[in-house]
């Protein structure tokens, strides 16, 4: 799938490989939900996915991990290639509003996250899984991938889970939480002239 790509579009394209992971990522901040996702974990693939589409990001990526090993690797390092593209495409942060917040119902489960552009980063996690796998997903690894893109990125993220029951909701909400939030941290206020901070840098 080819995605547009334009100066007005905030825009990033990156790769890493190693031993571990070979991945290729293109992200779209300015985009429409589009996405391509292979990771090799369905799940996985599947919460991609949701965030791209509630964050109006278009997002492809390829992904060939040591599956064979376990979903760490992969997870681990899609979290900082997508936290390395986020910051990218961002750009200087001129003119945008740098906080985004959502409070996000998905029936029983209720998820709240909160984000701060701020360069700084830092994760608060706030939630418990009762099951050690959704899918081919390992569900400790929520953390560990909001983790990732918390620092790759240089932002602060919190997340917490204000009430939920069914696994496969609570982390799906969890990504669109984030989606929502990051969306409306990255728009552009027009009463914005410079970067939204009394020290003139994020």
């Amino acid at each position: 799938m080819e995605m547009a790509s334009s100066t007005k579009f905030r825009t990033s394209k990156k790769e890493r490989k190693t031993k571990e992971t070979d991945i290729h990522m293109f992200l779209n901040i300015d985009g429409m939900g589009k996405s391509k996702i292979d990771t090799g974990v369905g799940f996985f693939n599947h919460m991609l996915e949701g965030f791209a589409k509630h964050g109006f990001f278009d997002l492809n990526l390829q992904c060939n991990g040591d599956l064979d090993v376990d979903s760490h690797h992969t997870i681990e390092d899609c979290g900082i290639v997508l936290g390395k593209a986020i910051k990218e495409a961002i750009g200087d942060k001129k003119g945008i509003k740098r906080f985004g917040s959502c409070m996000l119902p998905m029936d029983e489960t209720l998820v709240l996250c909160a984000v701060d552009l701020s360069g700084r980063p830092y994760l608060v996690f706030d939630g418990e899984f009762t099951i050690p796998k959704v899918g081919d997903f390992d569900t400790e690894m929520v953390k560990e991938f909001f983790y990732a893109i918390s620092y790759a990125a240089e932002m602060n993220l919190h997340i917490k889970v204000i009430h939920g029951s069914n696994n496969h909701h609570i982390i799906e909400a969890m990504f669109k939480a984030f989606a929502r939030s990051l969306d409306e941290a990255t728009t552009y206020d027009e009463r914005i002239t410079g970067i939204l901070s009394t020290k003139g840098s994020l």
